[in-house]
C-alpha cells in the first residue's frame, strides 16, 4: 500500500510536471512516428502515480498503472500500442484513450488519483520558435523544471539530433530565473454576477483567492474569490448585486503573485456585459492585403459604437468566386472584450507583423490561424456576427492605393471616415510613409481631420544646439494637412540659399505627423552655425500645391 507520506505528496500541485511533448511526431527525425509525453518527480519523494489521468479539452485518459515515480526520474506515457518502440528510450507505461495531441498547441493536465490538477500547461506550436522543427518530428521540452508555474519562456524546441530525448534529462535542461510578475490581461462576465479575470500566467492559489484583493467601481462588491484550474491563471469572482448593461466598469487587482512569488503591481482592466454587435458597429479600419516579402496580411478593425463587443462572437471571411460569404474564421475561442473607439488586428502571425511595423499595443493583435485569404490585386473582407449576420464588408481593389505609390507592397489601406461608406474608394487612402506604411492598432494615419482645420508647418525649437548633450539635439517639423493625399518635399537651405539637406523627397503624408532633423547635410556632416531655412512643399493629385518657409537658427556649444 500506499504509505500516508507518499500519498500526501502525490497531492502537491508541481510534484510531478510534464517536462516534454511530443504533439507532431511527422516527419520522423529519428524517434518513433507515435505521440507522447513524458513526466517528471520534481519533488524529494517518491510517488505512485496509480489511477493517474492525462486530461485535454476533448476529455481524459484512462487511470494510469501502478508506478513508482521516484525523484528527479522521468516516465515515457502513451498508447499501448506505441509501449513497444518508446520503451528502448526509458520506462514507460500506457493509457487507455491517451490524448490525441493537437500540433498547433491545446492545454493538457495531470490529474491525481482524486481528481486534483497536479500540473497543467497550455502549450502551443510558436514555443518552438523555430519553422523548420514546428512542423513536426521535435518536441517540446521544459528548460527548467524547478521552475514548472513559468510558460512559454521556460519551452524550447529540443536539440537532440533525435528530435526528443525520452527517458532522459531534457537537451535544454538549464537554471532560469523568473523575476516576471504576472499581469491583468483582461476581464469578462459569465453572467451578471460571476466575472473571470485572465491572468498571464498561473498564480499562488492562496493570494489570488482572497476577495479582498480585487476591487470594482459603480459601488458594485465582490463576496468570493475562486482561482479556477487547470492552469490557475483566471479567477473567478462573484458580485453581491448584478451589473448593469451598457457601464463599463474597471476592475482592479492587487497584492498578488504568481506561483514563485513575484507580486503583481496595482492594476486594472475594464469589463461589462458585452452585446452582439450591430451592421455597422464594428468596422473593418484598415486592410494590408500585399505584405511585404516573408510578411503576412492583416486586418484592422475598430468598435464605431458605445457598446462592449464579445471578440469570440465574432468573425471574419472572404467571398467565393460566386460572392457567397466564405472561409469564415473566429477572431477568438476565448472570450474577448473589444470597447468603444478600439482598434485589435487580425492575422495568422503576431510576431512578423511586429517586426515590420509599429505594434502601438500588442494586446490588441488576435491571432487567427489559417486567415482568409486576401489576394495581393482585388478582394473582400467580410465581418460577422453571432447570428451570422454581415456588419461590415469591404471590397477592396489594388487602384484603391496612391496613384503616386510606385510599388504598394507593405502598404495598408487606411479607412480616412469611421463614418463614412465601407465601400466607397474615395473613403480609403495608402498609409502614410513616415509611420511605415501601415498603423496596426492605433489610430490610422489617413484618420480625417476635424473640417475646417488647415494645413500648417511648424518647427520646434526654433533655435536648436545638435551636440548630444541632452537639450534641443533635434529640430522637429511638425504638420498638419486638411485632407488625406499630400505628398511632401522638404529641402534645408543655408542662408546663402544653397541646398544642405533633402529631407524628404516626394513621401506620402499622414493627416499629420513630423520630420526631424538633426543638423547634419546630405553627406551626413556637421553645418556650421547660423540660419537655415526649411522650405516645406505639399501637393496631391489634384493639382493642390502648398509651400511653407520657416526659419531656424542652428548653435552649438563653445568648448
Amino acid at each position: 500500500m500506499l504509505s500516508a507520506a507518499l500519498y500526501v505528496k502525490a497531492q502537491e500541485h508541481y510534484a510531478i510536471v510534464i517536462d516534454e511533448i511530443m504533439a507532431d511526431p511527422s516527419p520522423q527525425v529519428g524517434l518513433p512516428n507515435n505521440e507522447w509525453i513524458e513526466l517528471k518527480n520534481v519533488s524529494t519523494s517518491p510517488i505512485n502515480i496509480q489511477n493517474w489521468r492525462i486530461a485535454d479539452a476533448a476529455g481524459q485518459s484512462g487511470p494510469m498503472p501502478s508506478f513508482i515515480l521516484q525523484p528527479d526520474s522521468f516516465i515515457i506515457v502513451c498508447t499501448s500500442s506505441a509501449v513497444p518502440l518508446l520503451s528502448v528510450f526509458g520506462k514507460t507505461i500506457a493509457v487507455t484513450s491517451f490524448p490525441s495531441l493537437d500540433n498547433d498547441g491545446e492545454t493538457l493536465s495531470l490529474r491525481s488519483s482524486t481528481g486534483k490538477t497536479i500540473y497543467a500547461v497550455e502549450y502551443s506550436s510558436a514555443w518552438f520558435n523555430n519553422e523548420l522543427k514546428k512542423d513536426g518530428g521535435w518536441t517540446l521540452e521544459m528548460v527548467d523544471t524547478k521552475n514548472p508555474c513559468a510558460m512559454s519562456d521556460n519551452w524550447k524546441a529540443s536539440n537532440s539530433t533525435t528530435g526528443g530525448t525520452p527517458g532522459y534529462k531534457n537537451s535544454v535542461d538549464a537554471i532560469t530565473t523568473d523575476n516576471k510578475a504576472p499581469l491583468l490581461l483582461n476581464a469578462y462576465t459569465a453572467d451578471s454576477t460571476t466575472l473571470i479575470l485572465n491572468f498571464t500566467e498561473p498564480l499562488d492559489s492562496n493570494l489570488a483567492a482572497i476577495v479582498q484583493n480585487y476591487s470594482i467601481d459603480n459601488n458594485v462588491q465582490f463576496v468570493t474569490a475562486v482561482v479556477l484550474p487547470p492552469l490557475f491563471n483566471k479567477v473567478q469572482l462573484t458580485t453581491a448585486s448584478p451589473l448593469n448593461p451598457g457601464i463599463i466598469y474597471t476592475i482592479a487587482a492587487g497584492n498578488i503573485a504568481d506561483c514563485n512569488g513575484n507580486k503583481i503591481t496595482a492594476t486594472a482592466v475594464k469589463t461589462g456585459l458585452p452585446v452582439d454587435a450591430a451592421t455597422g458597429e464594428l468596422i473593418i479600419n484598415e486592410i494590408l492585403f500585399n505584405p511585404k516579402p516573408n510578411g503576412v496580411d492583416y486586418v484592422e478593425v475598430y468598435n464605431n459604437s458605445t457598446k462592449i463587443l464579445d471578440a469570440s462572437k465574432l468573425y471574419i471571411a472572404n467571398k467565393s468566386s460566386s460572392g457567397a460569404t466564405a472561409n469564415i474564421k473566429a477572431f477568438t475561442t476565448s472570450a474577448f472584450y473589444i470597447f468603444p473607439e478600439e482598434y485589435y488586428i487580425l492575422t495568422e502571425n503576431a510576431d512578423l507583423v511586429a517586426l515590420q511595423y509599429f505594434v502601438k499595443d500588442p494586446l490588441h493583435v488576435l491571432t487567427v490561424s489559417s486567415m482568409p485569404s486576401y489576394p495581393d490585386d482585388e478582394g473582400a473582407v467580410v465581418l460577422l456576427n453571432a447570428q451570422g449576420s454581415i456588419i461590415d464588408e469591404v471590397d477592396y481593389k489594388d487602384d484603391w492605393h496612391f496613384k503616386l505609390i510606385s510599388n504598394d507592397e507593405g502598404v495598408s489601406l487606411e479607412r480616412i471616415d469611421p463614418d463614412g461608406p465601407s465601400q466607397q474608394s474615395t473613403n480609403w487612402h495608402s498609409a502614410a510613409a513616415s509611420i511605415g506604411y501601415g498603423t496596426p492598432t492605433y489610430k490610422n494615419s489617413q484618420f480625417k481631420n476635424s473640417s475646417g482645420s488647415a494645413s500648417i508647418v511648424e518647427i520646434s525649437p526654433k533655435i536648436f544646439s545638435p551636440d548630444n548633450d541632452g537639450f534641443n539635439d533635434i529640430a522637429r517639423i511638425q504638420y498638419q494637412t486638411d485632407a488625406p493625399g499630400y505628398m511632401a518635399n522638404i529641402t534645408i537651405f543655408d542662408a546663402n540659399g544653397k541646398v544642405v539637406k533633402a529631407l524628404v523627397r516626394n513621401e506620402v503624408l499622414a493627416a499629420s505627423g513630423y520630420y526631424n532633423w538633426d543638423g547634419l547635410n546630405d553627406s551626413k556632416q556637421k553645418l556650421p552655425i547660423g540660419t537655415y531655412i526649411v522650405v516645406t512643399e505639399i501637393f496631391n493629385l489634384q493639382g493642390k500645391k502648398k509651400q511653407f518657409k520657416n526659419t531656424i537658427v542652428l548653435a552649438r556649444r563653445l568648448n
